[in-house]
């Protein structure tokens, strides 16, 4: 399925722009233009109108005809970028499984599950296509940023191949009244040599307009999903919130996963097979000092469940005015499905979020929420209740629902559109799925460090759960719908694994049976915690040295991504004591620089730097 946004030559009667010219200024100069649904351009009456307040774009469009448009797509600007073809790019993901990275004429999908092919989103033919933010890298010291600075109603995207970029806004075919005005999300262009400069004035700009709800500390637990799956017992729960208590009582949270409910959409029912009282067991959590936290994906409903047989009025529809399922269109889920995708303009359901959440919170008591395909809240192709709002304003609006029931409770946002998410979760999952295997830690890897930027400026990264042996075997599911087992890494592996959560600086929520852990995972988990709070800066994008000053010293990561030994060198200023925080092993005082011979494959080392 590709998006009818049909980009116009420049050649016929685009302004190129020199290549000596500031980005901005080609932007500035771009092709302007307002597509129908059948992506021919719409009368001179709808009026699409720029203004530049420094770097930033603010653009609204207004019908000033007399009759009713309706409004397939906003291309703001269409330009030729000037760009060699192998600049480098990074472009994020309409939902948060999708990153893009590579240069301008061969882009890399770093992420497992793309918008345009899980999730068949529409984009433009022919161009890869990016959400949110979208960088390029020409050469040394040069950095060219564009990034929508909000997303309370239209989803920003940018189109791009080897020589042209486009600036647009989905307007999803809504009726733009006569005399009816739009205002678009705010679009700032920034060059630099710093890219970690570039996405803190971002990160301000992103945070006038949403501001963020985190607050420390970070959050830390135990997840039940990495270790038993969706075959989670109460037993499980009770066996490892036994184990916390005695061995790690600083861990917050103790977070049960899906497995527990009988179908997507009965959240307050108790499967057969989680074999006890799912109230009883969030007590127990609580009177053993811990909080109760829970799993739910409050925008999706198995045909089965209670919810959608008494409520299917509260569904997205398709065009026959009938629920629509989410396969007809997309991904259908990844378990107890095809999934339906809850209205979140639609009144009744918004009282029943709301409720559902106020229940959780007050009644069971549960202070932590992880909300898992949250993206169905935004599902394209279907019509709302409220015919004039879009599907990011759907999503918002289920959102505050939830916010106003959950009260002062945290809440994660967890396969779930991105940008639309600003101002709303506490903590957002910055990764796939994680499994226990080389290829998924280290491609799980590189998308938490990309996004490193957004923690604690924006909301707590999360990482996913932190896995540091495979003692328990099991079968799960991932967000996408493949089965993975579990336990396949080596030791080295483990460790580059843990040394890359703690790079991250965000959440951090073991995932393993703890009843397996030994002294050496317990000595692992000690050093974990608690999180920084503050993700480490890397020289590049290989993501091989990072670092972090702390009170009582630097923190030096080293990551070697390599299937072969390598050998590393680390500058310092001056003399520095070097300790080798996995091993204890006290290295003495260096003088300028640490050696770093023949480094393990596949494996990450960690260290504090003191001045005694």
């Amino acid at each position: 399925m590709r998006c009818p946004l049909i980009l116009f030559s420049l050649v016929l009667g685009g302004v190129v722009s020199s290549p000596a010219a500031s980005f901005r200024q080609r932007v500035a100069e771009g092709v302007a233009l307002v597509l129908g649904t059948n992506a021919a351009p719409l009368p001179s009456s709808i009026v699409l109108t720029r203004r530049w307040e420094g770097d930033v774009c603010l653009a609204t469009v207004e019908n000033r005809g007399s009759e009713a448009v309706r409004v397939g797509s906003i291309v703001l600007a269409e330009l030729s970028h000037g760009l060699a073809p192998q600049t480098a790019v990074y472009g994020e993901g309409f939902t948060m499984l999708s990153q893009t990275g590579g240069t301008l004429s061969k882009p890399v999908d770093e992420g497992f599950y793309t918008d345009r092919d899980h999730y068949r989103i529409p984009e433009v033919q022919g161009r890869r296509t990016v959400y949110g933010v979208m960088t390029m890298r020409p050469g040394a010291g040069q950095a060219v940023l564009l990034g929508y600075t909000s997303a309370r109603r239209f989803v920003g995207r940018f189109s791009f191949d080897a020589t042209t970029l486009a600036v647009s806004v989905d307007a999803e075919g809504l009726m733009l009244p006569a005399g009816g005005k739009w205002e678009l999300e705010p679009l700032l262009v920034l060059e630099g040599a710093d890219l970690n400069v570039l996405f803190e004035r971002l990160a301000t700009e992103l945070n006038r307009h949403h501001p963020p709800i985190m607050n420390r500390p970070v959050a830390t637990g135990w997840c039940s999903w990495y270790c038993f799956g969706p075959g989670v017992t109460a037993a499980q729960i009770r066996g490892n919130l036994a184990w916390a208590k005695k061995d790690f009582p600083g861990l917050r949270y103790i977070q049960i996963d899906d497995g527990y409910q009988p179908w997507m959409g009965d959240w307050l029912e108790t499967g057969k097979s989680f074999g006890g009282d799912l109230r009883a067991v969030l007590r127990e959590i609580r009177n053993e000092g811990f909080e109760p936290a829970i799993w739910v994906a409050p925008f999706v409903a198995s045909p089965e469940s209670r919810l959608f047989r008494e409520h299917p009025d509260w569904f997205v529809q398709d065009d026959a005015g009938r629920p629509m399922r989410s396969d007809k269109v997309g991904f259908g889920g990844w378990r107890l499905g095809p999934w339906y995708a809850l209205d979140g303009t639609h009144p009744g359901a918004q009282r029943w979020l709301e409720d559902l959440f106020r229940t959780l919170r007050q009644d069971w008591g549960c202070t932590y929420f992880k909300l898992d395909a949250n993206y169905w809240g935004t599902v394209h192709g279907g019509r709302h209740h409220d015919p004039n709002a879009t599907r990011v304003e759907a999503y918002r609006r289920g959102m505050e629902a939830i916010r106003r029931g959950a009260g002062d409770a945290f809440i994660l946002g967890c396969n779930h559109p991105l940008w639309p998410s600003l101002g709303l979760i506490h903590g957002s999952r910055s990764s796939m799925d994680v499994s226990r295997d080389w290829a998924t830690f280290a491609k799980t890897g590189r998308e938490n460090l990309l996004r490193g930027w957004q923690n604690g400026r924006l909301w707590w990264n999360d990482p996913d759960a932190l896995c540091l042996n495979g003692k328990v075997l099991a079968e799960v599911p991932d967000a996408g719908g493949a089965t993975k087992s579990i336990g396949q890494a080596t030791d080295d592996e483990f460790l580059f694994h843990a040394t890359l959560v703690y790079a991250t600086g965000g959440m951090l929520l073991a995932g393993d049976d703890m009843r397996t852990y030994g002294e050496r995972e317990k000595q692992r988990l000690g050093i974990l915690y608690p999180p920084t709070g503050q993700a480490m800066r890397f020289g590049d994008a290989r993501f091989e040295v990072g670092r972090l000053s702390l009170p009582d010293g630097e923190r030096v990561a080293v990551l070697n991504w390599g299937d072969e030994p390598k050998d590393f060198v680390i500058p310092l200023e001056g003399r520095r004591r070097v300790i080798e925080l996995w091993s204890g092993a006290d290295l003495g005082f260096k003088e300028q620089v640490i050696h770093l011979p023949a480094v393990a494959p596949h494996s990450g080392r960690l260290f504090r730097l003191t001045l005694d």
